[in-house]
């Protein structure tokens, strides 16, 4: 978890450059964030030094934002259950909201297994000034 802060860096820095606007940088280290979590508490299995994999390519009204692990094979997207926000927080089942996250702030998001990485590719758009 140390390199969290390292990854938020990278990603400020690249939005900095290509003049993203800072909600959509906040929306788009939210969104890192939250795979890198998965990646070492799920994937990995707690703290380690392997490695993870960012990407990041703004575009016009969009960046895509490709991220890998070389954690065991594992689909996110694959029979998510959609948790009932509705339901009474006693009763709510723990975990899922992370994969919504990711979900609902990509205008598209895909896994596929490339070699011995998860690889997850999400195409996140910009709102511009704000």
């Amino acid at each position: 978890m140390g390199a969290l802060r390292e990854l938020r860096g990278f990603i400020e820095a690249v939005c900095r450059e290509a003049a993203i606007a800072r909600n959509d940088t906040l929306r788009i280290a939210l969104v890192a964030e939250e795979l890198f979590t998965n990646s070492v508490k799920h994937g990995y299995g707690g703290d380690s030094g392997k490695q993870v994999w960012l990407t990041l390519q703004p575009g016009e009204g969009a960046c895509r934002l490709v991220y890998e692990d070389a954690a065991p094979p594992y689909n996110p997207f694959a029979d998510a259950a959609t948790p009932d926000l509705e339901a009474p927080l006693d009763t709510r089942a723990i975990g899922g909201l992370g994969v919504l996250l990711v979900a609902r702030f990509s205008r598209s998001h895909k896994y596929t297994r490339a070699g011995d990485r998860n690889r997850i590719s999400l195409l996140l758009p910009l709102a511009g000034p704000g």
